[in-house]
């Protein structure tokens, strides 16, 4: 029996509502297991999460049965449910994200970047078509 193989990686960027310093270190970790715990639900295989006090990055590879709406929405709503919810937190994130498609060639080079994010934005090495949001 064949099945489908494919390799598609994806570059997620999305911000805090208003890009309010949400994302705290006590709740960041947190934040970050839910959403990689969404991803995976869907199928999803994270490869990288980083980001500041104000938006995250991910960076994932996913398959040919999931949009990449439903994996944004998805891990959306259970760190926004978190935050909230659970920990007390006021939170909300941004209605927009950014999606950019990643080569293989690519992906080493993108999981640094986002592994790397509190220093490229502390020392201005940020690429500013990989922190867009929105147009």
């Amino acid at each position: 029996m064949r099945r489908t193989h494919t390799r598609l990686y994806v570059h997620l960027v999305w911000a805090t509502w208003d890009r309010l310093p949400l994302i705290t270190p006590e709740i960041r970790e947190r934040l970050y297991a839910v959403m990689q715990h969404q991803a995976s639900r869907l199928r999803a295989e994270v490869i990288a999460i980083g980001g500041i006090e104000d938006h995250v990055h991910v960076l994932l590879r996913f398959g040919p049965t999931v949009t990449i709406a439903d994996l944004v929405g998805r891990m959306k709503g259970a760190s926004s449910y978190l935050a909230e919810q659970v920990l007390g937190h006021t939170f909300k994130w941004q209605g927009a994200y950014g999606a950019y498609s990643v080569s293989r060639s690519g992906v080493d080079r993108v999981r640094a970047y986002i592994l790397n994010q509190e220093a490229h934005h502390r020392e201005g090495t940020t690429h500013p078509e990989l922190e867009a949001t929105h147009a």
